[in-house]
């Protein structure tokens, strides 16, 4: 059985997908690009975009009684890998101990032209 998480928090998914989706024990979180759900805008650093990603990941991992510690696997999409180590100083502060598995890679173009976007899978 699959269970639909959308926080209220998070902004609204700009496409015909749902936020995140739980089925069983486990949560696919779909991409969040850094869009701040109450303003509906985007910030300009790579810093921040990444830390407004994550913060907005953490808005579905907490509506689905999850945290950070629960993600056992990401994807990060960067529009510029030479903005890696900057995301990744940002990303670091969000994961202690056991870190979640993880992809990275450039991407030719993400949506409203954002630097990153972020997706996980979590498991209770």
């Amino acid at each position: 059985m699959k269970t639909i998480i959308a926080s209220p928090k998070a902004p609204k998914a700009v496409g015909p997908y749902s936020q995140a989706v739980l089925c069983g024990d486990t949560l696919y979180a779909s991409g969040q690009l850094p869009i701040d759900g109450a303003t509906g805008t985007m910030p300009e650093s790579i810093e921040d975009q990444t830390r407004q990603s994550l913060t907005n990941l953490g808005y579905i991992l907490e509506e689905a009684g999850l945290s950070f510690a629960d993600v056992v696997k990401t994807t990060v999409l960067l529009a510029d890998i030479a903005d890696f180590a900057a995301m990744n100083a940002v990303y670091a502060t969000f994961f202690s101990g056991q870190m979640p598995a993880r992809i990275c890679y450039q991407v030719a173009k993400l949506p409203m032209g954002a630097k990153v976007e972020i997706d996980a899978v979590a498991v209770k």
